[in-house]
């Protein structure tokens, strides 16, 4: 009989070309009949491929396109004003024309084109006067008892932006007032219109005039043209009181700005086009517009320009540094997720090989004792696996590639070839295994490698523990992605070990018990298929990564949402905090009403003298901030923010006239108090005597502010000074409606309800959570979470499918003496939940390891968006979530399994035989 492979070498000589040429078709005819000896098994090794090339070519590109993504809201965020490049320089008064201004433009654009180019809106261009002139006319409105300011501009572009509603456009005239044209909205607040002469108040620079020529209206006021121009469009309110408004001009009157203005600049906005701009380039644009800025771009526009004094400012550089902060602290919480699906997916090729292998192992030895190599065999069911693996992963990364489009394909084909790699070699691998000269077992040499996991765990665990993690500016840390990983593995290692124990102990504990299901059942699960002393650790080591890090990265993003929580509500002093202007109060019928909204749970107002005193015996005067308050609803505001915390019977009870005010001072004064007491004066030179009763970090009443501090209670203090029984500050905690409070506001301060500040700590929040990275990298972890515990659960059923020869052929014996059809679907989940239930709780206590012991050195601050403390907290929620989550996918999988495939194993076994 012919044998299927050639002889060996040292019985036959070297084959010729046509013994060769012979032996492949040999080798493909075999192949060919062996996948259509087995199409189910092909078909489903395909499916794995297809599905695991998909995610691993997606997965680079979904991160490039999110980072792309991310970065294109960045800057949109932001606002065309901050991603721009701004230049200016003094004007030239024998050059000032339109045209010198459009050839200084050609220069500044002629640098740009490169890594960055120039948004479609195209630039700015104009001049302006230095100051804006305050204006005498008496007819005019003015604002807080100070006269509107009035400054000269020259946007030769305005026309293509706003429209004439009365008058003319300025020009034509150059001498005389200078002809401008306002705003319809500014003319309005300002109470002036056309044929008005505006009049400035001073006489220290050159006797000029303006008189308003047109009224124009602008198409757009968010038009990106307006940018940084917002008093060209309406009249604004600046610091320092008054209203100000821009008045346009002609080209004629480019040389009147500098009278009018005590010195004019020309100026230029180019807005940078940020929807070409990529996360992977940011480093080429980066140095290319900081060398715009102030590098040797910037001092070759001020030669070919001629304008030596040309500053050129942006903000991109800011951005950019920022992006790039963001980006690396959310690059961790986008690694763990992939990470642990790829550890996952490793174990399930690792399982389907392992199933692969004893299923054909029969078929194996008997190719081996008919005279085949193990080179030879290998290389056979590596063109068989080709034939399934190759086309799967060619389809697989197919759509990925097109679905996902992005100019960058290193990485993703890099991560389909390595995973098309590991599908390939898989079962070959084992097969060499198998084939391979069979060995004593080594329980030592396991033990050796189990204690190498655990060694890499606590040298990795130490060295996080030790620098800390992911430290600002490093980028992507190694250590946080590993060290889950690591801990699950031990985690899983250490499970598979004590699970066996344990679940013979129960087995020998249900032995004594009338029954023969859960004995069995508890047996089979406290060893492994084909009588192994143990049950294979895969399927635990996957359950543990799935759920090791899914708990962890669930962590962070708690940790996320719970410290900037605290954060809303330390800047916002509260849930809501309304500030009344300089020299008001707030209406106590709003603070009644608002007091009485759904869902505040404790409101107060709150009296606050910024500008108050500690005076010493020798009347040197120390500034502080008193605040004055009701004591058990301020105690209650401390509580919730967090800062300022305090017991409200320290400032409770009756005080006496002549006696001191008990109060709350800050760490600062603690250790200065006289005898008596401190003496406070206040805004009005009043003065207060008070005690220090205890030592407060701080107050929620003022923010951000760490400014001495002294809290009095409300009752005390108002009967010595009146004064403060008129709140300036309200404060609520609680799920207050904002815009019932604002709209209380204005019902309650009609005309002046735009002047009180409001501040929400939701606005807040929502602010801090406007991070388009984090959203990215939160949506791939849930993403990610949901692949590992998809090829968790098929881990789990391939052990299942694994061990089903064996169990179909006990449960057809067992059928045979009786066993009923649900005593042998409780017999298979008697067998198989009890690695399922091991794993939730190696999975809860794995991941809590993990957040306890690499918690302590996470710094979420750049998550957040504002500087916290490092640390995660271990709340319940994170870590059980996913793990009971994972036990009862796993539960209703191994159910599913033993209903459906239950059966049909019995049926084949009693109408087969047993052939084992």
């Amino acid at each position: 009989m012919t044998s299927p492979f050639p002889g060996r070498r040292d019985e036959r000589p070297e084959p010729g070309p046509a013994t060769t040429a012979a032996r492949r078709r040999r080798e493909t005819t075999w192949v060919w009949t062996r996948l259509r000896a087995a199409p189910a098994a092909a078909l489903l090794t395909a499916v794995l491929v297809f599905v695991s090339v998909l995610l691993a070519t997606a997965l680079p590109r979904a991160l490039d396109r999110g980072a792309d993504q991310a970065l294109r809201e960045f800057l949109h965020a932001a606002g065309p004003g901050p991603t721009s490049l701004y230049a200016s320089a003094k004007s030239r008064p024998a050059m000032a024309s339109q045209q010198d201004l459009e050839a200084s433009l050609g220069i500044l654009r002629a640098r740009t084109g490169g890594a960055f180019r120039i948004a479609g809106s195209g630039p700015v261009y104009g001049a302006q006067g230095v100051k804006p002139r305050a204006l005498a006319n008496k007819e005019l409105a003015v604002l807080d008892e100070l006269p509107p300011q009035i400054n000269l501009l020259f946007l030769p572009q305005a026309g293509a932006h706003a429209r004439l509603v009365e008058g003319r456009w300025p020009g034509g005239r150059a001498e005389g007032p200078v002809p401008v044209a306002l705003s319809k909205s500014a003319a309005d607040t300002l109470k002036a219109e056309v044929g008005t002469v505006l009049k400035p108040a001073d006489t220290l620079s050159a006797p000029i005039t303006a008189e308003v020529v047109g009224l124009y209206t602008v198409d757009d006021p968010s038009d990106a043209f307006w940018t940084d121009l917002n008093c060209a469009t309406r009249a604004c309110y600046p610091n320092n009181g008054g209203w100000l408004a821009s008045a346009l001009v002609g080209p004629d009157a480019l040389d009147r700005l500098a009278p009018w203005g005590g010195g004019s600049a020309d100026f230029w906005r180019l807005p940078v086009d940020t929807t070409p701009l990529r996360a992977d380039r940011l480093p080429d644009v980066t140095r290319e517009i900081s060398a715009y800025v102030a590098g040797p771009t910037s001092t070759a526009l001020s030669h070919e320009s001629g304008r030596v004094d040309l500053r050129i400012t942006s903000d991109l550089p800011r951005l950019f540094g920022e992006f790039r902060t963001q980006q690396q602290a959310a690059a961790p919480l986008a690694a763990i997720g992939p990470a642990g699906v790829a550890g996952v997916a490793l174990v399930v090729f690792g399982l389907a090989a392992g199933l692969g292998g004893d299923r054909r192992r029969a078929e194996l030895l008997l190719l081996r004792a008919r005279g085949g190599s193990r080179a030879g065999i290998v290389r056979r069911l590596l063109a068989e696996g080709a034939l399934t693996v190759l086309p799967a992963s060619a389809l697989g990364a197919a759509p990925a590639l097109a679905l996902l489009p992005t100019p960058r394909l290193g990485a993703a084909l890099c991560a389909a070839l390595a995973v098309t790699l590991v599908a390939l070699l898989a079962f070959p691998v084992r097969a060499f295994a198998l084939l391979s000269a069979p060995r004593e077992p080594a329980p030592r040499r396991r033990l050796v490698a189990e204690l190498l996991v655990v060694a890499a765990t606590v040298a990795a665990v130490a060295e996080a523990r030790r620098r800390g993690v992911a430290p600002a500016g490093a980028g992507l840390d190694p250590l946080l992605v590993a060290a889950p990983l690591l801990i699950a593995l031990s985690g899983a290692l250490l499970l598979a070990r004590v699970q066996p124990l344990v679940v013979r102990a129960l087995a020998v504990a249900g032995a004594r018990r009338a029954g023969v299901v859960g004995f069995l059942g508890l047996a089979r699960a406290a060893r492994g298929p084909a009588g192994r002393a143990r049950p294979s650790v895969l399927p635990l080591i996957a359950l543990l990564l799935a759920v090791t890090t899914g708990g962890f990265g669930a962590a962070v993003l708690t940790g996320v949402d719970a410290a900037r929580a605290r954060v809303a509500r330390a800047e916002a002093g509260g849930d809501v905090q309304v500030v009344a202007p300089a020299g008001q109060s707030v209406p106590p019928e709003f603070a009644r009403a608002a007091g009485a909204l759904p869902g505040v749970r404790t409101s107060l107002g709150v009296w606050i003298d910024g500008e108050a005193a500690v005076v010493d015996a020798g009347g040197v005067a120390t500034p502080v901030t008193v605040v004055v308050a009701e004591p058990e609803a301020y105690a209650e505001l401390a509580r919730t923010v967090g800062r300022g915390g305090f017991d409200a019977a320290l400032l409770g009870g009756a005080v006496e006239a002549s006696a001191p005010v008990p109060a709350l001072v800050s760490g600062d004064l603690s250790g200065r108090a006289p005898e008596g007491g401190h003496r406070v004066r206040l805004r009005d030179g009043r003065d207060l005597r008070v005690k220090p009763v205890a030592v407060v970090d701080g107050t929620p009443a003022r923010p951000g502010v760490a400014a001495a501090t002294i809290v009095l209670p409300a009752g005390p203090v108002t009967a010595r000074a009146p004064q403060a029984a008129n709140a300036t500050h309200w404060f609520a905690v609680g799920r207050a409606d904002t815009d019932r409070v604002r709209e209380l506001l204005r019902t309650s301060a009609p005309g002046s309800a735009d002047r009180y500040l409001v501040h929400t700590s939701a606005e807040v929040s929502a602010r801090l959570d406007s991070s388009p990275l984090q959203h990215a990298a939160g949506r791939l972890f849930l993403a990610s979470l949901a692949g590992a515990a998809g090829f968790a659960l098929l881990a789990v059923l391939l052990g299942l499918v694994r061990a089903a020869p064996e169990r179909g052929a006990l449960l057809a014996r067992l059928r045979t003496m009786g066993l009923r059809p649900r005593q042998g679907i409780a017999l298979v989940l008697t067998e198989a939940l009890p690695q399922v239930l091991a794993a939730a709780v190696g999975g809860i206590l794995t991941a809590a390891v993990a957040v306890r012991v690499l918690g302590v050195s996470v710094d979420l601050s750049a998550l957040v968006g504002a500087a916290v403390p490092t640390g995660l907290r271990l709340t319940a929620a994170p870590v059980l979530v996913p793990a009971l989550g994972m036990a009862l996918l796993a539960a209703l999988a191994v159910l599913a399994e033993a209903a459906v495939s239950g059966r049909r194993q019995i049926i084949t076994e009693l109408r087969a035989g047993d052939q084992r």
